[in-house]
């Protein structure tokens, strides 16, 4: 193995975790609303059971089946990366305690208190006794710990108060385990009566309630507990005959999931010597996965209590609402019409996805449309775009819709909906054994007279409504022909299973998009230090890539890469990334975009997808990236990074170390989410006689 990339690599799971410290910093940051820096706290909190599950859970797995097995970046073994992981993780938790602790202090004034009993007033005493009697102690199923009574599987996340039972008529001494699961159809919080948001967690209910709930027991020891269980199960694992219906598997390994090994134990108390020489025995962990935590274990509820604020307090403690915007660079009427005149450029989420729903919406009823397939990653819960689908092969379109049931969380929900797309008539099929189809594409077919002619549409974000109002996205609309032809190539090769097709524009992994990304920096590395890179991605891992960018930045190619999470290259390490500059935004929306950029001027070229540098993405999975070949829409996106790249806000920088350090404060200063907004608000509408001026409008953006 080539051990001089470990002079500018970091480990990925120990990037992972500077992202997530970055989340929580947004959660100490004084200039963000108080309710929105508890969301913060919430999505750090996420993250991190997300990352226990997924990322620790496969290292877990890998250290008992190829121990021996080392990190391309790093050299470390599965045994070596679990235990930095543990070791960087426990200052976090106090980080994040520190966090939530100074914020609900702050929002203490307003009237949003999270108590203790203790903290609790002589008639709110009364009023949560009396709910736990008549609404909680009767639905709630306690069992002891002996030889009649084996110690229960617990659930993944879910929480149960334990504590140690003395029976009051038994032997001196003789103690057992109580454990009371906290039901998962009872509210996570017991809000008290009064004007105030006062309200108690029901954990903390139950605890002090245990007397009643084991009456023939003295208590002690009372505590709360939570379980993370290893979440990385893949269907792939599990043998799949030809016949057999990849729905029913993904059913059955979802079940599986819920019994797989214990990664971590979340206390809320200090345990006894003997106690936590109990809980290792029995989740086969060592102490080092044991976390204590003095803040609720769940957070969720911070998001409806945030819902429901009275508007005046509203306004103090969350965002000023924004809703994404009218494109101006789509006119009324027929989106369809526009597009088949130039392409068309949206920008989530200060941009509506409408125009695309509405594109849908239309091809679903025009009788010149034949066909309409899509591949679909992501899903909301409630999405128009499958009614539309649906209605278009109710009206007698071909609909072919390409739906990954291995969206990692999302399983159940791509099950349902591939079931309800099947009902009204679509040809529903899945990806490939062994990989994901990660893509974000959409093509029509449609006759014009008697030739066959394309509208395609291909996106750096899922097809989902929810997180479009979330999540920065781009979303190209483009009626070019040559394009068209590829992707309907592109959806020919997934119907007949066939990974290795060519194209003349698109390119797609796992066959061309590494390839082709590698050969677009060789291009630039030839200009040596007149050559150009900059590219936008959620993650970097990939060897080849970053052994690429070291290479660009020896030929002199100044680099810029933004990067939101993981990324496991280091710049400015002497005689290696002098020339690379990497940086990150977290910020209210989460970034997304994943855009490559190569050169400058009329030679640049300009390519948006759904990959992210790294080897799941250039090797493991579909994905697709298209050309931007239209000028005005180069344009728009040369603005964009632009705008990110002079982000001295909420952008972070990359040290040579492996830290993040904030930029230094200058003039203007640039929050360039905030700077998206504002242009978004006042974007004025193109009419068909401005089209021309395009470029004029996006020239007096750029000098804003």
């Amino acid at each position: 193995m080539d051990k001089e990339i470990y002079n500018y690599t970091q480990n990925r799971e120990l990037s992972w975790l500077r992202f997530d410290q970055r989340v929580l910093e947004e959660a100490q940051d004084p200039t963000v609303p108080l309710l929105e820096r508890m969301k913060f706290v919430a999505i750090f909190t996420s993250n991190l059971d997300e990352f226990f599950m997924i990322r620790v859970g496969s290292l877990f797995d890998m250290a008992q089946t190829d121990a021996n097995n080392t990190d391309s970046r790093t050299g470390m073994t599965p045994k070596e990366q679990l235990e930095k992981i543990y070791e960087t993780v426990a200052p976090l938790y106090k980080e994040r305690d520190k966090t939530y602790a100074e914020i609900k202090k702050q929002l203490s004034p307003y009237g949003i208190c999270g108590l203790d009993f203790k903290e609790l007033e002589q008639s709110e005493k009364k009023y949560v006794k009396k709910y736990f009697k008549e609404q909680v102690l009767p639905i709630l199923s306690p069992q002891i710990v002996d030889a009649n009574h084996p110690f229960p599987h617990l659930l993944n996340k879910a929480i149960y108060v334990t504590a140690n039972l003395k029976h009051k008529e038994s032997e001196k001494g003789k103690t057992t385990l109580g454990i009371v699961p906290v039901p998962q159809f009872v509210s996570d919080i017991l809000v008290l009566p009064g004007h105030d948001i006062r309200y108690i967690r029901m954990e903390k209910v139950i605890m002090e309630y245990l007397n009643l709930v084991f009456e023939q027991y003295e208590v002690s020891d009372a505590n709360y507990i939570c379980v993370t269980r290893n979440a990385d199960v893949s269907p792939d694992d599990e043998a799949l005959e030809v016949n057999d219906d990849f729905r029913l598997l993904m059913k059955e390994t979802l079940h599986k999931r819920r019994k797989m090994a214990v990664v971590r134990l979340e206390i809320a108390e200090k345990l006894t010597g003997d106690m936590e020489k109990y809980f290792c025995e029995k989740f086969n962990i060592t102490p080092a996965q044991i976390f204590r935590t003095k803040m609720p274990m769940k957070l969720d509820y911070i998001f409806s209590i945030a819902g429901n604020l009275p508007e005046s307090m509203k306004r103090s403690l969350t965002y000023t609402p924004f809703s994404p915007q009218n494109s101006a660079h789509v006119q009324d009427g027929s989106v369809m019409k526009q597009v088949k005149k130039r392409d068309i450029l949206l920008f989530y989420p200060y941009e509506s996805m409408n125009p695309f729903l509405k594109l849908i919406k239309e091809a679903s009823v025009d009788p010149n449309v034949l066909t309409i397939k899509i591949t679909i990653y992501r899903l909301a819960k409630k999405a128009r775009l499958v009614e539309y689908l649906c209605a278009a092969a109710e009206n007698g379109k071909e609909v072919t819709v390409l739906i990954e049931l291995r969206a990692r969380f999302d399983e159940q929900n791509n099950i349902d909906w591939s079931e309800r797309l099947e009902e009204a008539g679509c040809r529903v099929i899945y990806g490939f054994e062994g990989y994901k189809v990660h893509s974000k594409i959409c093509l029509i077919t449609y006759r014009n007279r008697n030739e066959i002619q394309y509208i395609t549409q291909i996106g750096t974000g899922n097809y989902n409504e929810k997180t479009a109002t979330m999540y920065t996205d781009l979303s190209l609309m483009t009626a070019n022909q040559a394009i068209g032809r590829d992707a309907a190539e592109f959806f020919k090769n997934m119907s007949i299973g066939n990974l290795n097709g060519n194209y003349d524009y698109l390119i797609v992994s796992p066959t061309s998009l590494k390839q082709k990304i590698l050969y677009l920096m060789d291009e630039q590395i030839k200009k040596g230090s007149n050559g150009r890179i900059i590219m936008k991605m959620n993650s970097l891992t990939d060897v080849d890539f970053i052994r690429k960018v070291s290479e660009a930045s020896k030929a002199g190619v100044k680099v810029d890469l933004i990067v939101r999470g993981i990324c496991c290259i280091l710049p400015g390490v002497p005689g290696y990334t002098d020339n690379l500059r990497v940086m990150s935004v977290v910020g209210r929306f989460l970034e997304h975009p994943r855009i490559f950029s190569f050169g400058t001027g009329a030679n640049q070229k300009i390519y948006i997808g759904s990959a992210d540098m790294m080897t799941r993405n250039t090797e493991k999975r579909v994905e697709v990236a298209c050309p931007v070949l239209d000028d005005n829409i180069k344009s728009q996106i040369n603005h964009y990074l632009k705008v990110m790249l002079g982000d001295n806000i909420k952008a972070r920088v990359l040290q040579s170390n492996g830290a993040f350090v904030k930029k230094k404060a200058s003039e203007p200063m640039i929050d360039s989410q905030a700077v998206f907004m504002e242009e978004a608000i006042h974007a004025k509408k193109e009419t068909p006689e401005q089209e021309n001026g395009l470029g004029r409008w996006l020239k007096g953006l750029l000098k804003r």
